[in-house]
């Protein structure tokens, strides 16, 4: 798409839609009403030509605007862009041009006029921004001015912006221009070069091709609430803050009550690994508990009682669980609360605590205890209410973007298993099979784990190779677990296994059944080698990659 740029000074916006290309666009020309405007030569430095058209004294409006259009006649042109023209355009020139859009400092049609930041901060408003929008006639026919038809075109995009405390009109000018209009006026240009916005004057509106909201809008506006600033990021080096969602009914580590505040506030990384624990034990309905280090499982079992779950959970690597961060799927009571303290810990997550259970846990003074409970009652399975998965999108910010993706809900049944081996899992082992398997989501990928009955044996975690993945399972199993074998044990692998020499390893440590997504093009080979060491072996037909 060509474009007709028309300023009457820097043209900042301009210049930024001509650096950015949005959608293939670029400008046949840029036209000023001002021969001294810096657009002329920020625009000749990037090659595009330019025009200008000046007022000549006493000619009329409708005068200039036929002389601008002449200007603009030996160029081909497919959408005018205004940024800081300083003239009302008439129907004289929009019944001749193609379609115009003009930005406007503000959330229109709030504070329009000249001083949109003056007036906003006068207002007191919390949050301003901008508006593209497309031009409409607001000049009378006898040349007055028609005041609320001023920038009342249809509306195509807009960006807000926040109003921060001691803000004033030039700070404020600033951040709508460089956090707004330049977001917004690309976007805006780019979907009118895909052909995707639709001007319908009569209705007073513009539609964009699927702009039409969902799971995966368009556009993704998020706002948060600094929940608090922390001590550093990821490194001391780093600083930091953690930011809210007010209207999350899930349990979060975010909205959590610490309830011994005499400790040190919650870091960075313990944000991090403690919203990680809550998330794998919230896949449970039994009594869970995981041991979580650096993100990923250092164990996790379920039990019947929620102490004998920590005790499963913990025996798995009682030497990489130092120092770990625990979470709980039941109100903590004084038996686990007891086996807790008992070793170093950084965190504890539950949905509440008994008293006799806090008083344990403050003699550890050091140990953050967080209730993550926000009152939700509990149901049948006695997990809390607010333990059920509401929010359906988890999102990972990337330096100019984020990505955005539904949450991993998987929750495989007997029913979903395909036996492709000889030798059938029992009724014991799918249960640990199934067990592993909403386990191993949790793990970074390539992920393996061991497990026995509902408890892990071995956990390797986040390997380039998946056999090196195994082997670390085993090592694990075999010299770090205490009271638990790999002998008998289960396997899971968050993707498909790719050669049999997983399989070989696996066999060399004692398990008896795997669970795995299959698809490989050595499938064949794989569970040729799995019957070959009487084996059971189930596909779930879904992979469980983790990679944040």
């Amino acid at each position: 798409m060509e474009l007709a740029g028309m300023a009457s000074n820097r043209g900042r916006n301009l210049m930024n839609v001509a650096d950015r290309a949005p959608g293939g666009a670029e400008f046949a020309v840029v036209l000023t009403n001002d021969a001294d405007a810096p657009v002329v030569e920020t625009a000749a430095e990037r090659g595009i030509p330019t025009e200008v058209v000046e007022r000549a004294d006493g000619e009329s409006r409708r005068d200039h605007e036929r002389r601008v259009l002449a200007a603009l006649e030996p160029y081909d042109f497919d959408l005018v862009c205004l940024d800081g023209y300083m003239r009302l355009l008439s129907d004289t020139f929009l019944a001749e041009a193609p379609t115009t859009l003009n930005v406007h400092p503000s959330l229109l049609p709030s504070f329009p006029g000249m001083d949109a930041w003056g007036d906003a901060i006068d207002y007191g408003a919390k949050v301003v921004g901008c508006t593209v929008h497309v031009v409409t006639n607001a000049i009378a026919e006898d040349g007055s001015i028609i005041e609320e038809a001023v920038d009342a075109g249809p509306v195509v995009t807009q960006e807000p912006v926040p109003v921060y405390e001691g803000d004033d009109r030039e700070t404020l000018q600033d951040r709508v221009l460089y956090e707004g209009e330049f977001r917004a006026y690309p976007r805006a240009v780019r979907w009118f070069a895909e052909n995707r916005a639709s001007v319908d004057y009569d209705a007073n509106r513009v539609t964009v091709d699927g702009d039409d909201g969902g799971r995966f809008p368009a556009r993704l506006l998020t706002s948060g609430d600094r929940a608090a600033p922390l001590r550093y990021g990821e490194n001391p080096h780093q600083d930091a803050a953690v930011y809210g969602d007010a209207t999350c009914e899930e349990a979060s580590v975010v909205g959590a009550d610490q309830l011994n505040p005499g400790a040190k506030a919650l870091s960075y990384n313990n944000y991090n690994d403690a919203d990680a624990a809550l998330n794998l034990v919230k896949e449970f309905d039994r009594p869970a508990a995981a041991v979580i280090k650096h993100t990923n499982p250092a164990g996790c079992a379920t039990a019947e009682t929620l102490a004998d779950a920590y005790a499963d959970a913990l025996a798995t690597d009682p030497k990489s669980a130092f120092g770990g961060i625990v979470a709980l799927n039941r109100e903590c009571d004084a038996a686990t609360a007891a086996e807790v303290v008992d070793s170093f810990k950084e965190v504890v997550v539950a949905p509440g605590y008994t008293d006799a259970a806090l008083e344990t846990l403050h003699e550890r003074e050091t140990l953050r205890v967080l209730d993550v409970g926000r009152d939700g009652s509990a149901g049948d399975s006695g997990r809390p209410d607010s333990y059920d998965v509401t929010e359906a999108t988890t999102e990972k910010k990337l330096v100019g973007g984020r990505l955005v993706q539904e949450r991993d809900a998987q929750s495989l049944a007997p029913a979903d298993l395909e036996v492709v081996t000889e030798r059938e899992p029992t009724d014991e082992q799918v249960e640990s099979l199934l067990f592993a398997w909403q386990t191993v989501k949790h793990v970074k990928s390539n992920a393996i784990v061991f497990a026995t009955g509902t408890e892990t044996v071995g956990v390797g975690a986040g390997q380039v190779s998946r056999v090196d993945a195994v082997r670390i399972a085993e090592m694990k199993a075999t010299n770090d677990a205490e009271g638990k074998s790999p002998e008998g044990a289960v396997m899971a692998s968050d993707a498909f296994l790719p050669f049999p020499d997983n399989i070989e390893v696996a066999a060399e440590a004692g398990i008896e059944a795997v669970i795995q997504p299959g698809g490989s093009k050595r499938d064949d080979q794989v569970i040729e080698a799995a019957d070959e060491h009487d084996m059971a072996m189930v596909l779930t037909g879904q992979r469980a990659f983790r990679h944040d």
